[in-house]
């Protein structure tokens, strides 16, 4: 984020960078949330398939975990039930959001991802045809952040993905957003489509939070995955400027 101050060229931006900066020192000295959208709780899970559980159920057991963090960080529940009527809060933020991968080992690695509901509203699903290529993923990417603007409060972090079906390009678009910042794809080809992506996606002038300037995007990470000969999805996940996740190994 200082980078992207140093970078800046418009002193309204300047002045965003810096009170985004402010307001992170300020959270991180008081222990509080940096933003009030505490989103909802995505849990990624990774089970070694030597690891045993015991205990009781694990989907209960990250559920609690989830109660016990909104209740007793005092962060803000943004989970409802029945969305599309009476829309009753749950009190709590659970149920989580819970993706389980099996995996060599036996370890249990849990990544916590809140998700702000302004960023997750700017979501994308494209089933793109193979002609699109590269410049049809460019033109999506383009689209999406031109239509999202300040809705999900950039700078952002864009997650990508290509390939598979419709629900794992989603996937890959969502854990995209988990890699570090600056961390490129290992693939050299599409290392060099993420450094093209971010320099048009900051070009758009968008800016931190809407306001104009050259940092809409701190990154864009994209993951790729083989797909049906006749297909070429694509997605595309945004995260706000605070892009937080966690992970722990037991």
């Amino acid at each position: 984020m200082k980078k992207a101050q140093d970078n800046e060229e418009s002193p309204v931006a300047k002045e965003v960078l810096a009170q985004i900066i402010r307001n992170a020192d300020i959270a991180g000295k008081e222990q509080i949330a940096l933003c009030q959208d505490c989103g909802t709780a995505v849990v990624f899970l990774e089970l070694g398939q030597e690891a045993h559980i015991v205990g009781g159920d694990l989907v209960a057991a990250v559920n609690e975990g989830v109660r016990n963090a909104y209740k007793n960080g005092f962060l803000r529940k943004s989970v409802v039930t029945q969305p599309f009527s009476k829309r009753v809060n749950t009190e709590d933020n659970t149920p989580a959001i819970i993706y389980t991968d099996i995996v060599p080992g036996d370890k249990l690695q849990i990544t916590v991802m809140p998700k702000g509901g302004g960023a997750e509203n700017m979501s994308r699903l494209l089933m793109l045809t193979p002609a699109a290529g590269h410049h049809g993923i460019i033109d999506a990417v383009l689209k999406a952040t031109d239509e999202a603007g300040s809705n999900p409060c950039p700078p952002v972090v864009i997650g990508v993905g290509v390939g598979g079906t419709a629900e794992k390009t989603m996937m890959l678009a969502k854990k995209a957003l988990l890699r570090k910042i600056g961390e490129q794809n290992p693939d050299a080809e599409v290392a060099e489509l993420e450094k093209e992506v971010l320099r048009r996606v900051n070009g758009l002038g968008i800016g931190p939070m809407g306001y104009g300037g050259r940092t809409t995007a701190l990154a864009v990470n994209i993951e790729v995955f083989p797909s049906h000969l006749a297909s070429m999805p694509v997605a595309i996940n945004f995260s706000c400027h605070c892009s937080k996740h966690k992970e722990a190994i037991i």
